[in-house]
């Protein structure tokens, strides 16, 4: 792992169940993701783009192989320190946007820091806000927002702690394609202006075209990847991959 490299996955196998029922989700992959980079990961339903998001980020551990985060050893750790390290040092986006109805989007957002036992400092719960467009909304409860909106409070919460990396699972899933549009905007622009180090599981070309890599998986493995991408790039090559 070289100083550059936010993660690296060598060798990574994750296979369910045992005998003839064996059911291998990731076959013997290798990545690396450079710091400040946005990687989009795409294939085909049960391609094993999910169980590679879950393993990378510490929520699924592999049947074989290392996965190395910021210099960290994730196949070792006990399930305490691993929950301290997604707590402390990766932000998750999912399709669902997991936000407590009770609590205002400010609160939301503070929630992961105030379970962690650390206080969030007011104004940095207002400058994420205000990154993802909603410094306007901060008082405003989930039931008062529209999808767009409560989706951009997610991806305020994941950026709060400035995390090494930020998992995103479909982002855009449950959104139409203007507001999807503008959560991949907010993403695009915490790559480019913070540095930060972003993953995406998807299946959209569109929202693959944001990213300065797609890489592609097919049957566990991956199976090609492109470089500079736009979304009639990417359709052209998950055509070619039969995708």
């Amino acid at each position: 792992m070289t100083s550059d490299d936010a993660i690296r996955l060598s060798s990574v196998s994750r296979r369910y169940g045992a005998g003839e029922g064996t059911v291998t989700a990731l076959d013997d992959v290798s990545l690396a993701l450079r710091r400040g980079s946005f990687t989009a990961v795409m294939g085909p339903s049960g391609s094993g783009k999910s169980t590679l998001l879950q393993c990378a980020a510490g929520l699924d551990r592999p049947t074989s192989g290392s996965v190395v985060v910021g210099g960290t050893e994730l196949t070792g750790l006990s399930q305490r320190r691993l929950t301290l390290l997604r707590r402390e040092r990766v932000g998750f986006v999912f399709q669902a946007f997991n936000l407590l109805p009770s609590l205002t989007a400010a609160q939301n957002v503070a929630l992961p820091l105030r379970l962690a036992g650390r206080r969030p400092p007011r104004g940095r719960v207002r400058e994420a806000l205000r990154q993802v467009g909603l410094a306007d909304r901060a008082r405003h409860r989930p039931a008062e927002l529209s999808g767009g909106q409560q989706q951009r409070v997610a991806v305020g919460r994941a950026l709060l702690s400035r995390p090494e990396i930020v998992f995103a699972d479909e982002p855009t899933g449950n959104l139409d394609s203007r507001s999807g549009a503008e959560i991949l905007t907010f993403m695009r622009k915490a790559v480019d202006d913070l540095g930060q180090t972003t993953v995406m599981v998807t299946h959209d070309p569109i929202a693959a075209g944001y990213a300065d890599r797609v890489v592609f998986l097919a049957d566990g493995a991956i199976v090609d990847e492109l470089a500079d991408p736009n979304a009639d790039s990417v359709l052209d090559k998950m055509k070619s991959l039969g995708a």
